[in-house]
């Protein structure tokens, strides 16, 4: 997560009394006896057995137990002792995800933060083939390594798309004010999400680059004219927080963590420029004062909001549960920083807003109990809110 602001951005988040939420809705603490320590996601394999995976940034994938009221997790991997940390507020292990075949092939894949020289790395890793409750770390296979300038803003999401491929989200490299410019730089991972292919190889790669991606096509003008990384499917991303595939339409939603001015939700398209750091959300970044090259076109979030709101938005997925019917196909989401949750409807192909209801809030700040780092679906796929603050909860009508 990134939470760089300034004493007048807390203020102005303290003193504001915006759109107050109807009290309608609660947490309700899930494995209540479960220790939890800065979980950042729990993900379910694609082989039957709806085990729930709890994914933490100090380095250790635990299996949930099938009895909710059980204390007992299965260590499912560790690598807590690899010193991913120079700073642990956003270092360590930031992303998980199981090979869409799982089932057949017992591949996952990880990212985490070493140090010396400072990186993020993405690896393959196969199950135990005596223990398939169990990561085997002697398969690790390397796949990329980004450098990064700075601690924070590591990213590090992935997610597999509905075509297959393996999409992966890059921090801008840190600090404030894109200080290294590499958002905009198309010879550079950082700031960016990718598209990967993790079933073939391209040239010395340990991945495959697909055909179809918007900077291999020679006729691209950024590729005739400068070149640019055929791995980048987006670009102009500060701090990619939530990445998550509509289940409904296959639409790519993407939460980016602001810095000062707003927080935004971008709907992501081949080739998009998101504009960070030239901008952020719809306006002009302040401290980037040289005008965009010419020709750039950014696009537009399809929903941002200011510091009266919030200070660290954590993006969150399209609600499909049969629990709440009227929240069936909302986009949920929350802000990490006053732990605000929402729930987004939009409709139509350009994903018009036309409700963003505040479903709760916290009566005081300074008492929050529920700082939400991730949205993720449970075994009946309906949501739970992971807690900074070391829970996993439920989100229930009063």
């Amino acid at each position: 997560m990134n939470l760089h602001f300034s004493r007048l951005a807390i203020l102005t988040v303290l003193c504001a009394s915006a759109n107050a939420a109807d009290n309608a809705w609660k947490f309700t603490r899930d494995f209540p006896g479960v220790p939890v320590e800065r979980p950042i996601s729990v993900v379910i394999p694609p082989d039957g057995t709806q085990r729930l995976f709890l994914v933490q940034q100090r380095g250790k994938i635990v299996i949930l137990p099938k009895d909710r009221t059980a204390k007992e997790t299965t260590v499912f991997l560790d690598i807590s002792d690899r010193k991913m940390e120079e700073n642990d507020f956003e270092e360590g292990l930031v992303g998980f995800a199981f090979h869409p075949k799982f089932r057949e092939n017992g591949r996952c894949f990880i990212c985490y933060a070493q140090q010396e020289p400072k990186i993020n790395r993405l690896s393959e890793i196969r199950v135990s083939a005596a223990d398939p409750g169990k990561a085997d770390m002697t398969t690790e296979r390397v796949i990329l390594e980004i450098q990064r300038p700075f601690w924070n803003h590591n990213s590090g999401n992935m997610v597999f798309g509905p075509d297959g491929m393996f999409y992966f989200a890059v921090g801008d490299g840190g600090k404030a004010d894109d200080a290294a410019r590499l958002a905009q730089n198309l010879f550079a991972m950082n700031g960016k999400v990718l598209r990967l292919d993790v079933d073939s190889r391209t040239g010395r790669r340990e991945y495959g680059i697909p055909k179809d991606n918007p900077f291999v096509d020679p006729k691209n003008p950024f590729v005739r004219d400068f070149g640019a990384r055929g791995e980048i499917w987006t670009w102009g991303m500060r701090n990619p927080w939530g990445l998550s595939f509509d289940p409904f339409t296959g639409a790519l939603w993407c939460a980016d963590v602001g810095q000062e001015m707003k927080e935004e939700i971008n709907i992501l398209t081949k080739g998009g420029n998101y504009g960070w750091s030239f901008r952020e959300g719809t306006i002009p970044f302040v401290r980037r004062p040289e005008p965009p090259p010419a020709g750039v076109k950014f696009v537009e979030p399809i929903h941002e909001y200011d510091r009266s709101k919030g200070i660290s938005i954590t993006g969150g997925i399209v609600y499909r549960g049969k629990k709440f019917p009227e929240l069936e196909r909302s986009y949920l989401y929350g802000d990490w920083g006053t732990g605000k949750i929402w729930a987004l409807k939009t409709e139509g192909e350009n994903h018009k807003v036309v409700s963003n209801t505040l479903l709760t809030e916290p009566a005081d700040l300074k008492a929050m109990f529920v700082k939400p780092t991730a949205f993720c679906e449970d075994e009946n796929q309906e949501v739970l809110v992971l807690d900074w603050n070391g829970g996993i909860h439920r989100l229930e009508k009063r």
